[in-house]
């Protein structure tokens, strides 16, 4: 049984729980939910905490999408994919997409590409490429990229056109 707190109660803790890291607002009502807090204060403590800027989706999109493609190495459409399950709106993301620097970006592919390529197993060039190919798709990478870099790290097959 989940113990209940005041509204107040909840939007001070809704405060600090955002001074400590960029939160969207689905992550706000989800610890809300799990706090006991009235529901129907969600809608006035979410106003509160985006009118004194705790809560800034842009803000929030803009540093998720630096965080996950730089440490976690993960490609747009995975970045995307997680934003929007997040329900943050389609126009942050895109913005956030935009912010990425192409060469950064790239070199991030070809190093991830390169280190898979080292530790795969495989008994054919085909089979490897193959292997190294669905990692990269599964970290959210274009194919276009992902045949591109592949092409610059120099696995030149037949079917790579």
């Amino acid at each position: 049984m989940k113990k209940e707190c005041s509204a107040q109660e909840a939007r001070l803790k809704a405060e600090a729980y955002c001074s400590l890291t960029e939160r969207c607002t689905d992550d706000v009502l989800r610890k809300l939910e799990q706090w006991g807090a009235p529901s129907d204060a969600f809608d006035a403590i979410i106003e509160s905490l985006k009118k004194e800027r705790y809560i800034d989706e842009q803000r929030y999109a803009n540093a998720f999408v630096r965080d996950k493609y730089r440490f976690n190495q993960w490609g747009r459409i995975k970045i995307a994919q997680a934003l929007r399950m997040k329900h943050v709106a389609s126009d942050f993301i895109y913005a956030a997409l935009d912010e990425i620097d192409e060469e950064e970006y790239t070199s991030v592919l070809t190093s991830l590409l390169e280190k898979k390529r080292k530790s795969v197993k495989a008994s054919t060039e085909y089979e490897r490429n193959g292997k190294v190919i669905r990692f990269a798709l599964g970290h959210g990478y274009d194919m276009g990229e992902i045949l591109r870099c592949m092409k610059q790290i120099g696995c030149e097959d037949e079917y790579m056109d």
